[in-house]
């Protein structure tokens, strides 16, 4: 069948959950036997999100290609267990980039360059670049920020010119909020109103709406949005706050939304009703689980949860597929000390090192480290985890005062974390790390090897600095063992204490490959030591 396009586009405010909706459709249609992808458009100017605060914009995800990208993307994998790559997200300054560059090469050939065509033009490309491939029969694109917005104009611009090209096989998605005044005890359709009034100003008209509310929307009132705004009443359809995200889906089959998608694009019928047993299956447990499992995380961006997203989501799978509630905490690197350790981290079952940046909270991460490995609780280190595992092993088993990683010290006498030789004469800090699926070879017998029931992985990298490998022969002799390397490289990817009940940290980031119906084997087996210890503590 042709390629068919979907948008979907947000108004009234932002974070109204479009990679939710988005997600939750591809999960849909995916269980409708049709071949889907998902892709996000993001109208500010940054080339990518790689050298933005995760205060900012919250987590940067990394497809299997080595892109840096946002974290809806995250989304899109865990709802559809398909790898993204760097297709999959574009950015205003991506556009913009690739039109100075083809100026510059004199492809436009002297004519004045343009938002309309030439800005338009290469946005249309970029969305229509993944159905050429022939690999889809859907490609939903979300476009980021909300209608009304100057960042986002072109890309509306560029939406409305392929609706009137591609006709029957595209249509559109508006995303609004429909606010409750407490005071007035109503619910309050006008900004959706507005919303919709702004998008039809430039020459869009949605065909589906989907109502954000927190309470349950009178059949009356989305009749009476349905007339005002020009859309089909069975058309107009409400997103309840549910108790996860991963029964988006559901409430929105419900709906009929993936049936008036495939009406409206006038797409064959593959199947009558989705297969969505697995999809129960996990939501079953998630429901019906009783005991908890309690993990800390320790990091320095606690503040805003998005910024650990993948890592607290692949947490969620596993302690569900393990019977469990999932209790996480979070801990503020900058605030633990010596004094505090213990009263913070005894409660819990296990301890995640996340990963970061930079100096600041690094201490609180070693004082965590220190206190796990003394005590013998199940210690997962992510990226910059792993190496502060590294760095805490040198400290204090080693005895290598003042080690550290050149990061954080560039003059540090016992550089047990340093960059590679590649890495030392870069200048610009965007897409420069090492970014990717790099492969992994593991020793047989360690946990890793174990818990992937292989020697060989391949899992995606986010960062500049490596184990050091002039100090491997001390480690290992101390007893902290190297038990997975690159193999191309040699370069370390993994570490352990095989002494104790599990204490791994891994260079690489295994949060970015668990999705709902394939959680990653190596936070299944972190979860299960959790969850053994939390007994024995019981017994």
């Amino acid at each position: 069948m042709e390629t068919k396009y979907i948008f979907v586009t947000g108004g009234v405010v932002s974070s109204l959950g479009k990679g939710i909706i988005s997600s939750s459709l591809a999960r849909l249609l995916l269980a409708r036997g049709y071949n889907v992808t998902v892709q996000k458009f993001d109208p500010y100017i940054n080339i990518d999100p790689g050298t933005l605060n995760p205060y900012e914009h919250g987590e940067c995800y990394v497809t299997v290609d080595g892109h840096e990208a946002d974290l809806d993307l995250g989304h899109y994998e865990r709802f559809t267990n398909i790898a993204t790559t760097r297709a999959n997200n574009v950015t205003t300054g991506r556009i913009y980039q690739s039109v100075i560059d083809k100026e510059r090469r004199g492809d436009y050939l002297g004519k004045t360059v343009q938002i309309i065509p030439h800005i338009t033009d290469e946005i249309k490309r970029n969305v229509k670049s993944l159905g050429i491939t022939g690999k889809y029969d859907f490609v939903i694109t979300e476009i980021g920020g909300t209608v009304g917005d100057i960042e986002s104009t072109p890309f509306l611009e560029a939406v409305r010119q392929l609706r009137w090209e591609l006709g029957k096989n595209a249509l559109c998605i508006h995303l609004t909020y429909v606010p409750y005044l407490k005071a007035a005890q109503e619910l309050k359709t006008k900004p959706t109103q507005h919303s919709v009034k702004m998008l039809q100003s430039v020459g869009i008209q949605p065909d589906i709406l989907v109502l954000r509310t927190e309470k349950e929307i009178p059949a009356s009132m989305l009749r009476k949005v349905a007339q005002f705004c020009n859309v089909a009443p069975e058309a107009v359809i409400q997103s309840l706050n549910a108790p996860t995200i991963y029964q988006v889906p559901l409430m929105m089959h419900a709906q009929h939304l993936d049936d008036m998608v495939i009406s409206m694009t006038n797409s064959e019928v593959r199947t009558e009703k989705p297969d969505l047993d697995a999809w129960n299956l996990f939501l079953e447990k998630l429901a019906s689980a009783e005991k908890e499992v309690k993990i800390g995380l320790v990091g320095k961006y606690v503040e805003l949860q998005d910024a650990y997203k993948s890592i607290s989501e692949a947490l969620l799978q596993v302690a569900t597929y393990c019977d469990r509630k999932l209790n996480l905490t979070y801990i503020h690197s900058e605030k633990l000390t010596e004094q505090d350790v213990a009263e913070k981290l005894s409660p819990m079952d296990g301890i995640i090192i996340a990963p970061g940046f930079g100096q600041r909270g690094i201490e609180g991460k070693f004082v965590a480290l220190k206190w796990c490995r003394e005590h013998d609780v199940p210690t997962f280190g992510i990226c910059l985890g792993m190496q502060c595992m590294v760095i805490e092993f040198a400290r204090n088993v080693l005895g290598l005062e003042n080690a550290n990683s050149t990061e954080m010290d560039s003059k540090t006498p016992y550089n047990v974390i340093d960059l590679m030789d590649e890495q030392k004469s870069i200048s610009n800090l965007g897409g420069t790390m090492r970014l990717g699926a790099y492969d992994c070879r593991l020793k047989p017998g360690s946990i890793p090897a174990e818990a992937y029931g292989t020697e060989t992985v391949r899992e995606r990298h986010r960062h500049r600095f490596e184990f050091n490998h002039d100090f491997r022969d001390c480690y290992e002799k101390a007893g902290m063992e190297c038990v997975g390397e690159n193999p191309q490289t040699g370069l370390v990817e993994v570490v352990q204490i095989p002494k104790l009940r599990w204490f791994v940290g891994t260079q690489y980031h295994p949060e970015y490959q668990s999705t709902v119906l394939n959680p990653n084997p190596l936070f299944i087996s972190f979860v299960k030591s959790a969850v053994k210890y939390a007994d024995e503590k019981d017994a």
